[in-house]
């Protein structure tokens, strides 16, 4: 079994599809390791396990609102596509969503996966209670009350339960324009940086950080919203465009100003559309957006060796959440992602230079793509690190839902033999 871009084959030695959150619970309490996959959009290992993995899909996909509470109930196998329907056939939403609609909900939230916008938080922003399977086979459900345990928990990468259910705050539907802009001149972008990302609700710059522009400017608006009355020294684009300049825009949402439903704009890309497997890697780092300027500097200075693997690097922001190691935790952020080419040997080569241009602006790498897992100080970079391996190595002694990944990033829990 390999994960969606096929760019590693997972290392269990059993898949079990569990139908109800009972069968789940016995399975975790029987297995020695044990992970849980959703849509396997992770590009490293943060999900593997050489023991069972256990397929969400089969779990019944509960999708409930509760109207009095401003909130909705979500099973964890259930994809943002299908959360967005049902709001929207409700007239609800949700205030952000990833690039593509097709990922888990508790996967994306499990992994700090987040949109943009410099006031919007990550999709686990959303999150007001989160239903676990401990490695007994108990199953808890954590809310704000439960403090540190919620926190710790939200952005919790599979090493303090298996998600079965996520409570999250929705609002009220609303509409959105979508623009692209095109050739935006690196000096205006990195001067005005600031105010660049702040233009819209949503806001995406996409480069390969070579030449003097930065090709697309996305911006994303609520609807009714003054059109921009400067567009930075770039130009409107003239027809739908696609991030990679050579792709065809038909799969990706409706620009050109043309108002919709929020669902239908906040994505890059058509809920209908199924995204290509095993064409690309990605990476992403995160950190303080006040170093932006100077981290974008810093990346330019390698796009020499950084460029030639690249397809297309997206620049993003988000608001700062206190999910203990969600990216952006108690900062507002830039999110340097990076679209690999194909070529995982050459990838991982480099990254270690790229994390390096990036290590004094204090950068979070994303816990679900490539980057070195042995080369961070975890602890500097997120003040309740210590706190939170304490509490996984509590509630899992014996290393049931770790892997060598999360070994290598939390350390090896002292029962576990290993």
């Amino acid at each position: 079994m390999k994960n969606w871009a096929g760019n590693l084959e997972y290392s269990s030695a059993r898949v079990e599809r569990p139908e109800s959150v009972a069968e789940l619970a016995r399975i975790v309490q029987q297995a020695g390791r044990v992970k849980a996959l959703g849509s396997r959009h992770s590009f490293n290992r943060v999900g593997d396990t050489d023991g069972v993995h256990v397929l969400l899909d089969a779990l019944p996909q509960q999708i409930e609102l509760n109207p009095e509470r401003g909130t909705v109930k979500v099973s964890g196998g259930v994809s943002y596509g299908a959360l967005c329907r049902a709001l929207e056939q409700s007239g609800m939403a949700i205030h952000n969503l990833a690039s593509l609609p097709h990922i888990s909900v508790a996967g994306a939230v499990q992994t700090g996966t987040h949109g943009s916008g410099v006031n919007n938080p990550s999709l686990a922003g959303a999150v007001q209670s989160i239903d676990l399977v401990r490695p007994s086979g108990e199953s808890v459900t954590l809310t704000l009350a439960d403090g540190d345990e919620f926190l710790a928990s939200v952005v919790g990468l599979g090493a303090l339960g298996i998600v079965t259910g996520l409570e999250l705050a929705v609002q009220p539907s609303y509409r959105m324009r979508q623009r692209v802009l095109e050739n935006l001149p690196w000096d205006r972008a990195l001067d005005g940086f600031a105010g660049i990302v702040s233009s819209a609700y949503s806001v995406s710059l996409f480069t390969d950080y070579a030449g003097e522009t930065i090709s697309q400017v996305w911006l994303k608006a609520l609807d009714p919203e003054p059109a921009l009355a400067d567009l930075f020294g770039a130009t409107a684009a003239a027809r739908p465009r696609h991030p990679l300049p050579d792709m065809s825009a038909e799969n990706c949402t409706i620009q050109l100003d043309e108002p919709g439903q929020w669902l239908d704009r906040l994505p890059h890309f058509r809920h209908e559309f199924t995204p290509s497997n095993g064409n690309e890697l990605q990476s992403e780092f995160i950190l303080p957006l006040d170093h932006a300027p100077a981290a974008l500097l810093a990346v330019r200075a390698v796009a020499d060796k950084l460029s030639p693997l690249l397809f297309v690097s997206e620049i993003r922001t988000g608001a700062a959440d206190e999910f203990w190691l969600s990216p952006f935790y108690r900062q507002q952020s830039v999110a340097l992602h990076f679209t690999w080419k194909p070529l995982q040997p050459e990838v991982e080569a480099f990254l270690p230079e790229l994390e390096e241009a990036l290590r004094p602006f204090g950068a979070r790498p994303h816990w679900g793509k490539l980057f070195s897992a042995a080369g961070h100080d975890w602890e500097s970079l997120y003040p309740r690190f210590a706190a939170f391996r304490s509490l996984a190595s509590g509630h899992d002694p014996e290393g049931k839902f770790r892997n060598g990944l999360l070994d290598t990033v939390l350390g090896v829990p002292a029962a576990s033999g290993r």
